[in-house]
């Protein structure tokens, strides 16, 4: 059965209870930043909690989100990342593992809505991870569905494939271009510079003066 977007749209708020504890987490490389939010997207912390992207910091984060659940009364916590680069794996799985709901905010999404807050383009770690929870709360999300381990190889091989390919392009980009200036003859014997001989008589004789 399909549903619009609207319609998904709504089914996602509506996962958002009154209940729920909405962190929002700005990513970075080697330190997060949290916020977290009721579903009204009422902050409900006094400071942001900014933690390590370690374990040691993992959990210091549950220990936060824990302590905020407690003193709300909140009973359910729904955790909203921007996936930055590669940066955002190792807790989006953890999380998991603890039994956590991870969901994926859109960078485009954060960029658009950075002015809700403060009428104000400016960019803070602690705004950003507002402005994710903000686009959770609104249903502005997607599932984070970790693939099985094969279908992970695959993207990996698949996205190593791509870099090599445009490696050797550019290398093949870069030789025609040295045969062009300093070469220009060269063309006029062998047709494909890839090819056996071609290559072996560019080994033995890279320039016209060495013939």
């Amino acid at each position: 059965m399909k549903f619009t977007r609207i319609e998904v749209t709504n089914q996602r708020i509506e996962r958002i209870t009154t209940q729920h504890a909405i962190v929002g987490i700005d990513i970075a490389k080697e330190k997060h930043v949290a916020q977290v939010t009721n579903f009204r997207g009422i902050v409900l912390t006094r400071r942001h909690l900014t933690f390590a992207n370690t374990l040691e910091g993992f959990e210091r984060l549950m220990r936060f989100t824990q302590e905020v659940q407690k003193k709300q009364g909140l009973t359910s916590v729904i955790v909203g990342l921007e996936p930055t680069g590669h940066y955002w794996f190792n807790l989006a799985h953890w999380l998991r593992k603890q039994g956590i709901e991870v969901v994926l905010v859109n960078p485009v999404v954060t960029h658009r809505n950075k002015e809700n807050r403060d009428n104000s383009p400016s960019k803070n770690d602690a705004k950003d991870a507002l402005t994710i929870a903000d686009a959770v709360s609104r249903g502005f999300y997607t599932e984070f569905t970790p693939q099985a381990g094969q279908l992970e190889q695959l993207k990996t091989l698949m996205s190593d494939r791509e870099f090599w390919v445009k490696y050797a392009i550019s290398l093949g980009n870069r030789i025609v271009r040295w045969i062009d200036m300093y070469f220009p003859e060269f063309q006029l014997v062998f047709k494909d510079w890839k090819a056996e001989r071609s290559l072996a008589s560019l080994r033995a004789f890279p320039l016209p003066c060495e013939l």
